[in-house]
């Protein structure tokens, strides 16, 4: 073997490294990119590049390709290198890549182009003799690009079989569609929920002003249609919204809770809520409706068999406390003539937030139950939430606390079960609460703790879940 030849298999396995970390650490665990509608052009342009560098890992690494069929790889590189320009276009106008994916795409533009220069070189030489597929000995290089020509092929199949599924996938209706024309000021609009609240209220024509840590990342993410500001002092005192949506908060699973953590989750709630309130005793024109998140964490942890509605008794421990002071906060808006509707969150199951990290062991074949398995999870489906959101503006007779959680609680040992027959994958493991407790401290009553809540006053209202059963929840989104 010729010593531009090993360099270029070479630099093919270090190909198939990067590509493989992107895949999966990018575009399967940070995006869920075959779970995303927006990216079905994305995932199909994927699924052909990945066939055919299959078919260049295994052929570069087991023949010489002679005479015509020198030609014929490269026709076949020359296609590749023009999907990988038109999945950069594509993928820069579907979703903002964050700045890791960026490096590696162009670490793997910069290694793809000397292994194509370097074996274009061969090429040329081979396509001077007569045609012939010579079979060659690569060694355990040979074996290696054979199992990533596998490799990338399956993940073809799965971004192809990705993408026939969204393309065949009924539309969700947007529940904003019905409002007449609304301005609306969101927080924590970039989120797991505010991004597709976000998205939703543009699409049906209404106007949001977003207040972001990151407006230029903001604007970029919605395509430059959301007014995006860093600071409510960017408002002037004349300016009128008709509606206030407050889901600012950061995430509560992360670090350990220690002083420094918890000070931080209260202040990313507590601290946006005041200034939307600062705000709001400036405004000139009130908004009509001022739509609050807050979570059933406000209950703390209860036994299995004691069922909560929105007049239950808080519980105890930080979460309570998150809670508590973050909707006594936000209460002080009532206080100007203003409707609030809380709403109560359980776990919102979508294409992102905590759902993904919940299926990952039962995609792996690892899942099962955690601790007794008894804890009660309280869910719900974030269209659902968004058509809570949207009821919460259209209707006067909405006001006070609402629990948005569907209509059945299950038990995580349920949960497992049920994921692990749609995902059709084993549930076996059984994790003590011991271990879990040891790492994550007081944050493990998010995984060991639990609470049955109902949702008691939309249910007395009439409002109809799209996804009332855990079943039919999961079967959407896997």
């Amino acid at each position: 073997m010729s010593e531009p030849l090993q360099w270029v298999l070479n630099l093919l396995i270090a190909q198939g490294l990067m590509g493989a970390f992107d895949t999966v650490y990018h575009h399967e665990l940070t995006v869920r990119l075959p779970a995303q509608r927006s990216a079905r052009l994305e995932l199909a342009i994927h699924a052909v590049r990945a066939v055919l560098y299959g078919l260049l890992f295994a052929g570069v690494a087991h023949f010489a390709f002679q005479g015509f069929w020198a030609l014929a790889v490269a026709a076949l590189i020359a296609v590749e290198v023009g999907l990988t320009l038109w999945d950069f276009v594509v993928e820069d106008g579907s979703r903002k890549l964050p700045a890791s994916e960026r490096v590696l795409h162009t670490l793997l533009a910069i290694n793809g182009g000397a292994v194509f220069g370097l074996y274009a070189v061969q090429l040329v030489q081979w396509g001077a003799l007569p045609t012939a597929l010579v079979a060659t000995d690569s060694g355990w290089r040979g074996t290696v690009l054979a199992l990533f020509a596998l490799g990338v092929a399956l993940s073809g199949l799965r971004d192809g079989r990705a993408a026939f599924r969204l393309s065949r996938a009924l539309p969700v209706p947007n529940p904003f569609a019905a409002l007449s024309h609304r301005r609306v000021l969101v927080t924590g609009g970039t989120g797991f929920i505010g991004t597709a609240l976000v998205r939703q209220l543009l699409d049906a024509g209404h106007a949001v002003t977003l207040l972001a840590r990151d407006p230029l990342r903001a604007a970029y993410l919605f395509d430059g249609r959301a007014r995006c500001v860093r600071s409510l002092d960017a408002l002037a005192d004349d300016e009128a919204f008709d509606a206030v949506v407050n889901l600012a908060g950061a995430p509560v699973i992360g670090p350990r809770w220690n002083p420094r953590r918890k000070a931080q989750l209260l202040a990313s709630r507590i601290g946006t809520t005041q200034a939307l309130l600062g705000w709001l005793q400036r405004a000139e024109t009130r908004p009509g409706v001022w739509v609050q998140a807050s979570a059933i964490g406000y209950y703390g942890v209860r036994p299995a068999d004691e069922t909560l509605a929105e007049d239950a008794a808080p519980g105890q421990g930080f979460m309570v406390e998150l809670c508590r002071r973050w909707e006594d906060a936000a209460r002080t808006a009532t206080t100007y003539g203003v409707r609030q509707v809380v709403l109560r969150l359980g776990l919102v199951f979508g294409d992102g937030g905590s759902l993904p990290a919940l299926l990952l062991p039962i995609r792996l074949g690892v899942g099962g139950r955690l601790g007794s398995g008894r804890q009660v999870m309280s869910w719900i489906h974030r269209d659902d939430v968004l058509a809570l959101i949207a009821n919460a503006l259209a209707e006067q007779t909405m006001a006070g606390v609402y629990n948005a959680v569907a209509p059945e609680p299950v038990a995580q040992a349920t949960f497992a079960t049920c994921a692990g027959r749609q995902l059709h994958r084993p549930v076996w493991l059984a994790l003590p609460a011991a271990p879990i407790r040891w790492l994550a401290g007081e944050m493990a009553q998010l995984f060991v703790g639990g609470q049955r809540v109902v949702p008691a006053r939309l249910l007395a209202h009439g409002f109809r879940f799209r996804h009332p059963d855990l079943a039919g929840a999961l079967r959407s989104l896997v």
